[in-house]
């Protein structure tokens, strides 16, 4: 710290009061050390400790306990309320039970299930039996303002796009 004797002042009771400031500085310094190298320790206990990210995970109602959504076990789109759920049970929800699956991780195209993926998500909704009939024959039928046929999603009729 100091280069030059010339630096240090020359008579013996400054030079003490300089060495107490140093231990104190040096005291608050290790303190410091000693509480951070603490915290990083319980980090890492804290991560060891952390149970495994699931693959798939089940989104839940926060008040009736309903599956709402499946999601891919990273995603962080998911509620407040969630269990982990295997391979199989993920595949089950999307397609026996028609949980809807989440639009922004897509847990349906990393399982491979097709015909979900290709269903926008407001037609993913838990129904018994999927769309009634009645909806399903209301839009095929061409729209009363120039023939188009309605939208799956909104009921707005549109232009067909030619490829």
């Amino acid at each position: 710290m100091f280069d030059h004797a010339r630096d240090l002042p020359d008579d013996l009771e400054r030079l003490q009061t300089l060495r107490i400031w140093h231990a104190l500085c040096l005291d608050r310094i290790d303190r410091k050390i000693a509480y951070l190298q603490e915290r990083q320790a319980a980090e890492e206990r804290g991560r060891a400790r952390r149970p495994p990210t699931p693959d798939w995970i089940l989104e839940l109602n926060r008040t009736t306990g309903h599956p709402l959504a499946v999601h891919v076990g990273d995603c962080g789109m998911t509620g407040h309320r969630t269990q982990p759920v295997s391979h199989d049970s993920a595949r089950r929800l999307l397609t026996t039970d028609q949980v809807p699956a989440c639009p922004f991780c897509r847990p349906d195209t990393e399982l491979h299930i097709v015909d979900l993926a290709d269903r926008p998500a407001g037609l993913q909704a838990r129904t018994p039996a999927g769309p009634s009939l009645a909806r399903a024959a209301r839009l095929e039928q061409p729209c009363h303002s120039g023939g188009y046929p309605a939208s799956e999603v909104t009921g707005v009729c549109h232009p067909e796009q030619e490829p």
